[in-house]
């Protein structure tokens, strides 16, 4: 909640400034402090929506999304403050039949410093690697393509989102949703754009987790990995995949880092879940015509920036 008194007057100076028409949804999902509250006193005007219990990310925005009714959504998290003409640079990518969505550059929220770029698919093996951010140093090139949209700041096309079925719950409660939202949408023939010129602020969280918790997100965060790969790569790419993930596996077992062997087995467990959610993107492949594969999008935007003077960092 302390965040909302900043970031919502920002939301809706940036949407008017637009011009265009626009409601706005939050999702409770189950807040401990006076959110709610907050909200209801002072925002009178914002839809506001309250999970009956905690969801996680992924089920708590697509609620958000399955009740929004204009033609684009702005996927936006509460600690993100948008600069008054955010839009005025994103809207014309919406003029193109296959663009999926376009997020902007992210900055700190008391400094300059680039927190969020256009995201560069890397592979180390067979695994892709997620944490890559590049910025081109000219910022009036027309198009830049991102491997994926932060969930964060992401501008997407709400029928387009609605074909996808919104994020995949597989990934509940958080990390690597908005990846494979993206990049279902590149293998079904849609793109997703990164725009310099549209300035949003994050504030980082400075909390502290216990040691408990840590060990718990990351369990969850290589579960998740684990599910992407297993979804999106295909024949010998992931056959090469399961080879190093176990290799992976006995040698972080061996440092006693045993959440990556907690993480394995959890993936195992669930493996008719990873199969429906292939299952589904192969239909939906077929149905849209496209099937573009995770190497060959890859090789794609990686193409897309040749020549240019580019600025790489990790995120």
């Amino acid at each position: 909640m302390h965040l909302f008194p900043y970031t919502l007057p920002a939301l809706f100076d940036a949407l008017t400034e637009s011009g265009n028409l626009f409601e706005v949804i939050i999702v409770d999902d189950c807040s401990t402090d006076n959110s709610v509250e907050f909200l209801q006193g002072n925002f009178p005007q914002v839809r506001l929506l309250i999970n009956s219990s905690n969801s996680g990310f992924s089920k708590t925005i697509n609620t958000g999304i399955f009740a929004a009714k204009n033609d684009l959504v702005l996927l936006l998290n509460s600690d993100v403050k948008l600069t008054s003409n955010y839009f005025a640079d994103q809207l014309k990518y919406f003029l193109s039949d296959d663009t999926f969505g376009v997020m902007g550059k992210i900055i700190g929220w008391d400094d300059e410093i680039v927190q969020d770029g256009a995201k560069y698919p890397r592979f180390e093996g067979f695994k892709l690697k997620t944490s890559f951010n590049y910025l081109i140093k000219d910022e009036h090139k027309p198009l830049q393509y991102s491997m994926y949209l932060s969930g964060a700041n992401a501008l997407v096309d709400r029928q387009k989102l609605l074909q996808l079925a919104g994020f995949d719950e597989i990934f509940t409660p958080f990390y690597m949703e908005d990846v494979d939202l993206s990049v279902r949408a590149w293998r079904v023939g849609w793109k997703c754009y990164f725009e310099p010129l549209s300035i949003c602020r994050h504030r980082v969280s400075t909390s502290i987790a216990t040691k408990e918790k840590k060990q718990f997100i990351k369990t969850v965060y290589n579960r998740n990995k684990m599910y992407f790969h297993a979804i999106h790569l295909d024949g010998l790419s992931l056959l090469g995949w399961y080879l190093q993930t176990i290799f992976e596996l006995v040698f972080r077992t061996i440092l006693c880092q045993f959440y990556f062997l907690k993480a394995f087995i959890v993936f195992l467990k669930n493996g008719k879940r990873v199969k429906d959610s292939k299952s589904k993107l192969g239909n939906l492949t077929k149905q849209i015509g496209g099937d573009i594969s995770l190497h060959a999008l890859s090789r794609e935007i990686q193409g897309s920036v040749l020549n240019q003077n580019i600025t790489f960092f990790k995120r």
